[in-house]
């Protein structure tokens, strides 16, 4: 599944964004969490700087009692096996708030009149853990805020930016060459926008006169090839009349006979296409498709009984479409000549006229044709099969005229061609 330009680019800074919040939050978090730590650390060896200098020296033994009710956060307590200062997490528990709470203490071995104590001190972290969190959080909404920000704000510049890209985009997927309707490209201010508009203007321009060049020459060889072979299919046809020949000379005639009948029925496709794409067929009315399959029914059905083939129907009688009668009977002639020149012996062929789509099905090779190329000009399924390979293009350009779809399906061994108006 293909995405836009922009949801690739914007998908890129939203998945950076998220990683950068995803490592950033707990980073920050525990970062600030370490520098309070370590702010409660140096705030108990300070107190304890503060004892050992200034009230150690006049503690009594007698005296530990009222130290230890008027400090509440720095007691005297019995003598523990310590060597030296020693700072560690605790948990007490208080009365006033009735939970455990979190301390961070030093306990630091003395001597008061010569017999052994243990001076701690702690620090409660409940509020620094608060504050802490606050902060975290508040980290969070700013760099969220922030980054969605710049994903808002990048989004509406890309979309600035790439605007001419996409009105470029859009004309050269509404221009036709074989219209003349050559896309006039925006300038820009951006450098890279008006050189690829540049590039492309030269481009159509060299194609669209390359085409008409073309297209010249063929309408014109066809014009030319008319008379010549109009001329010499006359020649041929009263050769064969007018004298007795051998049977390896009546083959070579019959040869010629069957080339010259092809050229014949190439060089009138080949005007057709011509004048269907200078719009000489132009003129449009309502049509009954039910009454124009009937009409060519009998013909090819009479083509069909030559490889035993059973012609189908399922007509709607009351369909009805505007387009120009010439190219619906050819559209239908074409559709019913490549339904049988590409069938099998004995095989089947299925029309059906529904509201809004008629299908031509028709037994076939046993294996689906190559879609890409099918409605080319001079594609053949088989390079060995008679016929000029034109009837599928000239059915796909009377198609388009008239704005309706063609495709193709292969289902069950049929082969169907439907066309939706």
């Amino acid at each position: 599944m293909t995405k836009k330009l922009l949801h690739k680019t914007s998908r890129a800074y939203l998945i950076f964004a998220v990683l950068i919040l995803i490592i950033a939050a707990p980073l920050f978090y525990f970062l600030t969490e370490k520098l309070y730590i370590d702010d409660a650390d140096e705030a108990l060896i300070l107190r304890k700087n503060e004892f050992l200098q200034f009230s150690i020296a006049q503690l009594k033994e007698a005296d530990i009692s009222i130290w230890n009710k008027f400090n509440r956060d720095i007691k005297i307590i019995v003598a523990k096996p310590l060597q030296k200062d020693t700072i560690f997490y605790s948990y007490y528990y208080d009365t006033l708030n009735s939970e455990n709470e979190p301390y961070r203490e030093l306990n630091l071995p003395v001597s008061i009149e010569g017999k052994p104590y243990t001076y701690s001190a702690r620090i409660n972290l409940v509020e620094t853990e608060d504050l802490m969190k606050s902060i975290a959080l508040l980290f969070l909404i700013i760099i969220s805020l922030l980054l969605v920000g710049l994903l808002i704000i990048n989004k509406r510049l890309s979309q600035n930016l790439w605007k001419p890209f996409y009105e470029t985009l859009q004309k050269i997927e509404q221009f036709e060459i074989d219209k003349s309707n050559q896309p006039k490209l925006t300038n820009t201010n951006i450098e890279e926008f008006n050189r690829l508009n540049q590039s492309i203007e030269k481009l159509i321009e060299r194609n669209t006169s390359i085409y008409h060049s073309q297209r010249e020459f063929i309408e014109n060889a066809a014009h030319e090839l008319q008379t010549p072979l109009a001329v010499f299919q006359a020649k041929i046809d009263t050769l064969i009349q007018s004298a007795e020949f051998t049977e390896q000379q009546n083959q070579i005639l019959s040869s010629l006979n069957d080339s010259v009948s092809r050229l014949n029925r190439l060089n009138k496709n080949l005007l057709l296409l011509s004048k269907i794409e200078n719009d000489n067929y132009n003129e449009k009315q309502t049509i009954s498709l039910y009454e124009a399959i009937e009409k060519h029914l009998d013909f090819f059905t009479e083509q069909a009984k030559a490889k035993n083939l059973i012609i189908k129907t399922e007509l709607n009688e009351t369909v009805s479409t505007n387009s120009n009668p010439v190219l619906t009977e050819i559209l239908i002639s074409n559709l019913f000549l490549n339904a049988i020149r590409h069938n099998i012996s004995d095989g089947q062929i299925v029309v059906i006229l529904s509201s809004n789509s008629l299908t031509f099905s028709n037994t076939g090779q046993p294996q689906p044709l190559v879609a890409d190329k099918l409605f080319n000009r001079f594609a053949k399924s088989n390079p060995s099969e008679q016929g000029n390979g034109l009837g599928l293009a000239i059915i796909k350009k009377i198609a388009d005229l008239n704005n309706w779809k063609i495709t193709y399906s292969f289902a069950d061994n049929f082969h169907s061609f439907s066309v939706a108006f």
